[in-house]
């Protein structure tokens, strides 16, 4: 978080509406392909894209200059039921982490909220059910989705622990129940199952009951597990995910090739994990992103863990796995991008956005002038959501008077004064 946050001109604009027929225009922003525009936005859409002092109309309006303007990224693997919990872990923590259902709520609320600042309008969690706790955890989560409304869209993931057998037979019922409660996906572990290809086979049976889509935890370190889900899978609507799949990066070169090839022939996305593990991944590592877009998969990139056992320090943050895609497995940024914006939505069953009329307004404006600069110092954003600002980082740098520091003529991070079309 900024160690400091001077006021803005525009701040009256956070919070201002364009989904209640009140136009909001997004002043002297830089698109991605260098063009400085006027957008205006309405009715939670992009109503017009100008050139800068060409929109007109009456409302509110924010200063863009120095802004790149992105589509929003969005979460497609969050946890939100155990997230901001490590500190009750270890030596010196007061204990357990809380289960009661307004503690879980408090969190994902708080948890949603965090990866909204970094950007993310959109999120999926994966929630555990079954055991002790039943559809409780569930339950706080879609009151946490509730609270949220209007602020950031949270898709729960129903994730049973067995589904095979006698011990599974509950859980089978407690899945079905899961969604009549609100669970939006149809989650699971099938390698933590006695019978990896049983549950598989009984996940996409009752996700094809309910036309729900399917979102699977697995290492994929065993292909002809994943050769044969994909062979379950293929055909399915609205779609198969599986993630993080960092086991594919420790087979032998040719299988891992093959196994790709069948999960892109299947339609299966692959959500990886730049960032780390998650609470069902014990084996770090991050999926082969390169041998499986090559391959004609679709891979997005989550953030798993957000401060929690599996990953105390996880930051949630999606330009992060962003810039984890570019630096570590050699994406263009256009393309790690992406990865975390224009994929994830396809894969979460959002529609596209653009930065073009008629699109959903659903926007990130973070300080800088190139993709490349942006995920590399991604300090100062601004979050739209349904054609509203609602959430607004700034950070603030400064030196110490210097010579130095003003022959290089260092970028400020204060805001430029207003000029025409610029500013409320």
């Amino acid at each position: 978080m900024p160690d400091s946050r001077p006021p803005q001109p525009d701040d009256h604009a956070t919070g201002a509406a364009a989904d209640d027929g009140t136009a909001l225009i997004l002043c002297g922003a830089r698109l991605t392909d260098g063009r400085i525009v006027d957008v205006r936005l309405g009715g939670g859409r992009i109503e017009a894209v100008g050139t800068t002092g060409s929109l007109i109309a009456p409302g509110a309006r924010v200063d863009l200059r120095g802004y790149l303007l992105l589509p929003a990224p969005a979460e497609p693997h969050a946890h939100s039921d155990t997230a901001l919990t490590a500190d009750s872990a270890g030596p010196g923590s007061s204990g357990p982490a809380s289960h009661r259902p307004e503690d879980i709520q408090r969190r994902a609320t708080e948890a949603a909220l965090l990866q909204l600042g970094h950007g993310a309008t959109a999120l999926r969690s994966h929630v555990r059910i079954g055991a002790v706790t039943g559809l409780a955890p569930l339950e706080a989560v879609l009151q946490a989705r509730r609270s949220l409304r209007g602020l950031a869209e949270l898709t729960p993931v129903a994730v049973p622990r067995l589904l095979t057998g006698v011990a599974g037979a509950d859980s089978l019922a407690m899945l079905r129940d899961a969604v009549k409660t609100g669970a939006g996906v149809i989650g699971g572990c099938p390698d933590l199952d006695p019978d990896p290809a049983g549950y598989a086979e009984a996940v996409l049976e009752i996700a094809a009951e309910h036309g729900c889509p399917v979102d699977l935890h697995t290492d994929g370190d065993d292909p002809a597990r994943l050769a044969r889900l994909a062979a379950m899978a293929a055909g399915l609507r609205p779609g198969v995910s599986v993630g993080p799949c960092a086991g594919l990066d420790r087979l032998p070169r040719d299988i891992a090739i093959r196994t790709a090839d069948r999960l892109a022939a299947a339609g299966v996305t692959v959500v990886c994990l730049p960032q780390g593990g998650c609470r069902a991944a014990e084996r770090r590592g991050t999926a082969p992103v390169r041998l499986l877009r090559a391959a004609g998969v679709r891979v997005a990139a989550g953030s798993g863990a957000l401060r929690d056992a599996a990953n105390p320090v996880g930051r949630g943050d999606p330009l992060e796995a962003a810039y984890l895609l570019a630096s570590q497995c050699g994406l263009h940024a256009e393309d790690a991008y992406e990865a975390v914006s224009t994929v994830a939505r396809e894969a979460m069953g959002l529609p596209e956005v653009r930065v073009e009329a008629g699109f959903p307004a659903e926007l990130l404006a973070v300080r800088g002038e190139q993709l490349s600069g942006v995920l590399s110092l991604a300090y100062s954003r601004i979050v739209v959501h349904r054609g509203r600002v609602v959430a607004r980082t700034s950070a603030v740098r400064e030196y110490c008077d210097s010579d130095t520091v003003v022959a290089l003529d260092l970028p400020r991070q204060s805001r430029p004064d207003p000029g025409p079309g610029g500013g409320p």
